[in-house]
């Protein structure tokens, strides 16, 4: 079976004033469909580079991403919205969730974007809240909740459109440890449950050994290690 994910000799240099930052040099792996493989290593090593690549945010300076099949770096403008629309969710370690916005609205938000009728959107959102144990915050906005309680719902609001790959950056940075374990178990569950392959980046190994089938670690743009740790079900 193809990988539902090829990398392929990423590298990605950005130019700050006269210099020239290398963030990846030649990284190279493929992800399974159904994996959970998580990109662990210290800052400045390049995994957010690699994430926001994954997730068409950014550009690499040469190299290929190849998403089910498709090759990012022969789309048009509006090929990659729709892959960041649809085919990717992307989770953020600070949430950003709308402030003034409800956690149905935040969630149905990417769904009027996808051309779902208005009708339809609150009922989708409310049912995907209402099942990560949030049925009674529904109606508020961020600053009435958690860190755990907002970063579930910025979990929701990545699968509202039911992508085919989860990105997930730093997603337990801005919590405590009893709240970053219960999130790290959602996304487990949900790889687990819905065979939603995962591509998680975390600066915290441990964790990440937790919940992954396997580490990819990078170090100074480069791949250090692959580790296997468990097989997908």
């Amino acid at each position: 079976m193809e990988p539902i994910l090829q990398i392929r000799h990423l590298q990605k240099t950005y130019e700050r004033g006269r210099e020239h930052v290398r963030a990846l040099s030649g990284v190279s792996f493929d992800v399974a469909e159904g994996e959970f493989v998580s990109i662990v290593g210290r800052s400045g090593c390049g995994k957010s580079t690699l994430l926001n690549i994954i997730g068409g945010l950014d550009v690499p300076s040469s190299g290929s991403v190849v998403v089910r099949g498709r090759n990012l770096a022969a789309m048009s403008r509006s090929e990659l919205a729709g892959h960041r629309r649809s085919t990717v969710g992307m989770v953020f370690q600070s949430f950003n969730l709308i402030p003034s916005r409800t956690a149905v609205e935040n969630v149905a938000l990417p769904l009027a974007f996808s051309g779902v009728p208005r009708k339809n959107r609150p009922p989708k959102a409310a049912r995907l809240l209402t099942g990560m144990g949030l049925k009674s915050r529904l109606n508020h906005v961020p600053s009435e909740m958690s860190g755990g309680e907002a970063q579930r719902v910025a979990v929701a609001r990545a699968l509202v459109n039911d992508p085919v790959l989860l990105l997930a950056d730093e997603p337990t940075g801005n919590l405590d440890s009893r709240t970053a374990g219960e999130i790290l178990d959602l996304l487990k569950a949900l790889n687990r449950e819905r065979g939603l392959t995962v591509v998680m980046v975390s600066h915290d190994e441990a964790s990440a050994r937790r919940v992954s089938h396997r580490l990819v670690r990078l170090l100074d743009g480069r791949i250090q290690a692959q580790v296997r740790l468990r097989r997908p079900a």
